[in-house]
């Protein structure tokens, strides 16, 4: 008798191939010769894997600056995000009234605007105060204002299960609001902060729309701008192109891999109290 979670499993399974196969091909092409890329039909692994095309694009395509370009934006998106987001997270998670409700149903606003939206008027903003002097730096918080409002709702919902009494307890024994946030609060909620605060860096690690418009010197720019100096009309360098992916996604397929079980945790630690 088949039991029945056993078709609802072979649906996942299908429908988790057919989302990871681009990412399979990406890594076929990538050792595959000039020649074989075009064959018809394909073929699903390469007659003589080659993967000398990797040195070739790590090297020629300057990839550790591109890269190192990227942790730095990353680790700066994920630092703002981290400490400004946490506290706003805690005052909507502990405080209600009228006007944090507001100031909810503004950051859920934020985040259904489109970068490509507000890439205009950041740019004119960072024009007048001369922050595109700075490039990284005004690429650094426009992502962190981007990636806010996923923060502090995520991290608000980590606070709302960490109960009060213990903080009144902590209010009784003659701890500050804040001493209590520090040596009650925050450590409960590590956890989910912990997590968002990964999801923040794996997501600000592929930012391309305001590196691309704010940052114009090539030594600045992260690894997804540099992806894109390989598009162009006559673009046929299949080799390189999908071996430059493969070199600038897997850290991050990695840390996946390695993290998924925590950030699963994280991200239902708060439905349940």
């Amino acid at each position: 008798m088949t039991r029945p979670y056993v078709p609802w499993l072979l649906l996942a399974l299908a429908l988790a191939a057919f989302y990871l196969f681009p990412l399979y091909w990406m890594y076929v092409t990538s050792l595959k010769s000039a020649s074989e890329i075009y064959f018809n039909p394909p073929t699903f692994w390469p007659i003589a894997p080659d993967t000398s095309i990797y040195p070739q694009v790590w090297f020629g395509r300057t990839m550790s600056t591109f890269l190192w370009n990227s942790v730095v934006i990353a680790t700066g998106v994920t630092t703002i995000t981290v400490i400004l987001g946490t506290g706003c997270a805690y005052v909507l998670a502990r405080y209600r009234s009228v006007w944090v409700d507001v100031g909810l149903f503004l950051i859920l606003m934020l985040q259904v605007l489109p970068a490509s939206v507000m890439i205009t008027p950041l740019f004119v903003g960072f024009n007048q105060v001369g922050l595109l002097n700075y490039p990284r730096t005004a690429v650094v918080l426009a992502a962190a204002a981007k990636a806010m409002p996923f923060f502090v709702v995520l991290v608000r919902a980590t606070f709302m299960s960490v109960p009060r009494e213990l903080e009144e307890a902590a209010l009784v024994d003659g701890n500050s609001r804040v001493g209590a946030f520090f040596s009650i609060v925050l450590p409960l909620a590590r956890n989910g902060i912990l997590v968002c605060a990964i999801l923040t860096f794996m997501s600000a690690f592929g930012e391309f729309i305001y590196s691309k418009s704010i940052i114009q010197e090539k030594s600045l720019q992260p690894a997804s701008v540099g992806l894109s100096g390989f598009l162009g009309p006559n673009s046929s360098d299949w080799n390189s192109i999908m071996a430059y992916s493969a070199i600038y996604v897997t850290p991050i397929l990695a840390l996946f891999v390695l993290l998924q079980r925590r950030i699963v945790s994280g991200l239902t630690s708060g439905a349940l109290k």
